[in-house]
């Protein structure tokens, strides 16, 4: 008679205990030695620790904690030996993973040929809201330091991009388009990044670079600006909101969206010390925008003084502005929306498009 066994893969023994894989992961956007307590746990209580990489950025911490690693990259048959007999092996995947010891596990899994142990993918840490920010900061810092277009930039060359993407930005929301809202956020975001990590250069170059095309280097004895980081931005921006969140972070109280702006405003006037109600409006904005802020300001901080009355759609325009502020419209917005409109039905004119569509 002949033998059809299949003797392509060996046959773990079916009797006694199988033992345990657990495949530890971790995140390279937490600190090294910083694991959950279940990690901790189970490396302490482990048979065996094999890792691949000695270079694996967990390795110290672990020495530290009394835990010997094996450098070893076994295959799944091998790894599944090593568990016979109860036994529990942690292994620790590099950054990437190990695709090719999870596929030989998976193949040997559904064999149905083999004694398999428990598998376990165990987090030894993992990513908190906001992670991925880290992950833009070191790709910012490599972009800036080795890309020839990105390396150049200033602070005033990228000034109109900053306009631009506010404006993509606004144009996504009032499309209300998600798709676009997220990938003109990240852009808006960019701009953020890409400034910080130019100003942690101050005092190491000129305002427009070594040879901008916009300016000239810092001459010999001028006085260098003081550099600051993302991390400098983020901190300012977390003291502000705090600051200026009494009613959430105190105890004061605010029971309506009144009361959390008189808070803001109040606040700011401490913060500012301004002269006048105006400091600080970016005269430099869109006209309707601007005569509404003006209003807005005047409006808030009790000033008596009546609109300027003048001939010419300016002034019927500056009260149109203040009128739409004082009940709650943004004109801007308004005037796009009805701009949009009347877009349309020139290209329904054109026979471009559907009336209604």
């Amino acid at each position: 008679m002949t033998d059809h066994t299949d003797h392509s893969e060996p046959t773990a023994a079916a009797d006694g205990p199988t033992g345990r894989i657990v495949l530890l992961t971790t995140s390279h956007r937490v600190a090294p030695g910083v694991l959950s307590w279940p990690a901790w746990q189970t490396l302490h209580a482990a048979d065996r620790v094999l890792c691949a990489d000695p270079g694996h950025p967990q390795l110290p911490y672990l020495r530290e904690a009394g835990i010997e690693v094996a450098f070893e990259s076994p295959d799944a048959q091998a790894l599944v030996e090593a568990c016979a007999g109860g036994r529990t092996v942690v292994v620790l995947p590099g950054g990437e993973g190990d695709q090719r010891l999870t596929d030989g596990l998976a193949r040997l899994a559904g064999s149905g040929r083999v004694s398999m142990p428990d598998l376990e993918l165990l987090p030894g840490s993992y990513d908190l809201p906001g992670a991925r920010l880290l992950d833009l900061v070191q790709v910012m810092d490599r972009v800036r330091r080795e890309c020839p277009w990105t390396s150049r930039q200033t602070h005033r060359g990228l000034a109109k991009y900053a306009i631009e993407e506010a404006y993509e930005l606004v144009e996504a929301i009032e499309d209300g388009d998600r798709d676009e809202l997220r990938e003109e956020l990240g852009d808006v975001l960019l701009q953020v990044v890409f400034h910080a990590r130019i100003a942690e250069e101050a005092g190491g170059r000129g305002e427009e670079g070594e040879d901008g095309e916009d300016g000239e280097d810092r001459e010999d004895g001028e006085e260098a600006e003081e550099a600051f980081s993302i991390d400098d931005v983020a901190g300012a921006l977390v003291t502000k909101l705090i600051h200026r969140h009494p009613h959430v972070f105190g105890d004061a109280q605010a029971e309506t969206p009144e009361d959390v702006n008189a808070h803001w405003q109040r606040t700011k006037a401490v913060e500012k010390q301004r002269e006048s109600v105006t400091d600080g409006i970016p005269v430099g904005q869109p006209g309707l925008a601007l005569a509404a802020k003006l209003a807005g300001r005047v409006r808030t901080g009790g000033v008596a003084v009546e609109l300027p009355r003048g001939e010419g759609i300016g002034y019927e325009l500056l009260e149109l502005a203040a009128r739409a502020e004082a009940e709650g419209i943004d004109p801007e917005t308004a005037l796009r929306a009805a701009a949009r409109a009347y877009r349309d039905a020139i290209r329904v004119a054109e026979g471009l498009a559907e009336p209604g569509r």
